[in-house]
């Protein structure tokens, strides 16, 4: 392959001098600027939708402590030529990233907040730190520096830093925010009665993002970004022109994640145009406003990976970078009955659910209408129309990465959760030749659980096996017995005593009977039995499924 792709690089100018594979969203600058009237914008995607390097690149076009021509070269921003003469290279810009300030507890996380704080003050000291500013603020900015700033310095900080900046340049100060509600996030997540870890985070919080955005006469406009909207009466009370853009708005709405004619350029790049069908049924599938995009981080860590082996499989790029817990969290509330909207979503299907972009993260978990509203707006979930405008929508899982992260946290949960008591009066019913109590209780586990694959032959499979395995038998599933394959092979050493189970899917419930039989002649015919000498009780039992009923019968 003759292109470069970097794989989690979210720097743009490093990015553009290693050359490497730069999908171009430069137009958002000139849109932003001369299209709105937005003091303060905010846009909230999931993570790994190229939030970061976005901003990166606003940085690099705007600072006036950078040279960026080079790195703008023949991207879209540079045609418009009057506005770049403008713009670029002519503001002071503050950029701050809140993506680490996360911790168990508030104290850790408050004093990462204050390492990230040096961090920006020590970038901009030979700078700032001048005789030409206020003698307090500079005070203030070496408290921040050394990081033995006050609680006022922190929520200070930006307007501080803003000031400064200001009487040195000259100019009015561009602000740009990054993952903005991370601490937010974690706070709320290790919230306790006795610790108030998220009301002291909110408290910090609020005070930068106050200071820093409202009635501030050194703030040229700013750009944030979040996974999430924290109301504005919360957070952004009092600012002026703000504008909030979601995954439900259609402006912007191609900026964040690639479309399918980008994805296509890259293919094309990367001579791998045999992959798209793949990276669509893995990777697209997002609906963000009216447009589709697919997730930029798996499709470029999965050309990574074809660049490497030509014959690389695909998978979950995902999982490991955004929490799951959300998903548990979900299903763990007894007082929500969402088992049946899960299935459905899993077995490919939409469901309506009222759904709103402005939370809190105090009350996201105080309805099912904000959980659903989280999981879409965290990425588990997407839109289904994106024709579809209003409070309630259509709501699906966006392609076969998010699914598998449903099957391995929602469907385990379940399984992980049957009453041990109701497999063991299962497997009893199965030793004691009882057939009606056995299909009674599968078919009890089966409603209790949420099935995916649209009840496909191998569903039914996987769930037999997970029943049984760790109950203190020998289990073995679908492995070499006589001429063929039982699905499962249940062995009792310690007893002598085997169970062989083959089973079926019903076309319909009237056939239940009819494939037990089937599944009985074909442990028959097949000889699964043999190689069990020694065993003195061997049960042949057929079971045969349709949808979420199950019968048993025991081979005579």
């Amino acid at each position: 392959m003759a292109f470069t792709v970097s794989v989690g690089e979210a720097d743009f100018a490093a990015l553009r001098k290693e050359n490497a594979y730069y999908v171009d969203k430069t137009e958002i600058i000139y849109e932003l600027v001369h299209d709105t009237n937005n003091k303060v914008t905010l846009f909230t995607r999931p993570r790994r939708f190229g939030k970061t390097l976005m901003m990166s690149m606003m940085e690099n076009f705007f600072s006036i402590r950078k040279e960026s021509a080079t790195l703008f070269e023949e991207l879209n921003v540079s045609k418009h030529r009057p506005f770049c003469r403008e713009w670029m290279n002519q503001y002071p810009v503050l950029f701050i990233s809140f993506k680490d300030v996360e911790a168990e507890e508030f104290t850790e996380a408050y004093d990462m907040l204050g390492v990230r704080l040096a961090e920006v003050c020590k970038d901009l000291s030979d700078a700032i730190d001048t005789d030409a500013v206020d003698k307090d603020d500079r005070d203030a900015f070496r408290r921040l520096k050394s990081e033995s700033g006050r609680k006022s310095d922190i929520k200070n900080s930006l307007k501080t830093l803003m000031r400064m900046m200001s009487v040195v340049y000259g100019k009015k100060v561009i602000l740009l925010i990054d993952e903005y509600d991370v601490p937010l996030a974690k706070a709320s997540e290790k919230d306790t009665a006795k610790n108030r870890y998220y009301s002291k985070m909110l408290d910090v919080i609020k005070g930068i993002m106050s200071t820093a955005l409202k009635d501030n006469e050194f703030l040229q406009f700013a750009v944030i970004t979040g996974c999430l909207r924290i109301a504005k009466e919360s957070i952004f009370t009092g600012t002026n022109n703000f504008a909030s853009y979601s995954v439900l708005d259609a402006d912007f709405s191609d900026y964040f994640g690639f479309s399918s004619d980008e994805v296509d350029a890259i293919l094309e790049a990367a001579d791998r145009t045999d992959k798209a069908d793949i990276i669509k049924e893995w990777y697209d599938g997002y609906v963000f406003g009216d447009s589709y995009v697919y997730c930029p981080w798996d499709v470029i860590n999965y050309l990574s990976a074809l660049k490497k082996r030509k014959d690389a499989k695909p998978k979950n790029y995902w999982k490991n970078t955004s929490h799951n817990g959300i998903l548990l969290t979900f299903v763990k509330r007894t007082d929500f009955d969402v088992a049946g909207k899960f299935e459905k979503l899993l077995n490919g299907g939409n469901i309506v659910q009222a759904i709103s972009d402005e939370l809190t993260y105090d009350t996201l978990h105080s309805t099912e209408d904000n959980l659903w509203s989280v999981l879409l707006m965290t990425g588990y979930i997407s839109k289904a129309d994106p024709d579809e405008d209003g409070d309630t929508v259509s709501l699906k899982i966006p392609n076969k990465e998010i699914s598998s992260i449903f099957q391995d946290s929602v469907v385990r949960y379940f399984t992980d959760t049957v009453n041990c008591d109701t497999i063991k009066e299962l497997i009893e019913s199965l030793w004691e030749k009882d057939e009606n109590a056995a299909s009674e209780v599968l078919s009890g586990l089966l409603w209790n659980t949420i099935s995916y694959n649209d009840y496909h032959e191998d569903y039914y499979h996987a769930f037999l096996a997970g029943v049984f395995v760790g109950r203190g038998y020998e289990v073995e599933s679908n492995k070499e017995k006589g001429l063929g394959r039982p699905d499962i092979l249940l062995k009792d050493r310690r007893k002598r005593r085997a169970i062989i189970i083959e089973s079926k899917k019903s076309k319909k419930k009237a056939d239940l009977g009819k494939d037990c039989d089937k599944a009985i002649k074909q442990i028959i015919d097949e000889k699964y039995a043999e190689g069990l000498e020694g065993y003195e009780l061997i049960l042949c039992y057929g079971v045969s499924f349709f949808q979420k009923q199950a019968m048993v019968k025991l081979g005579k």
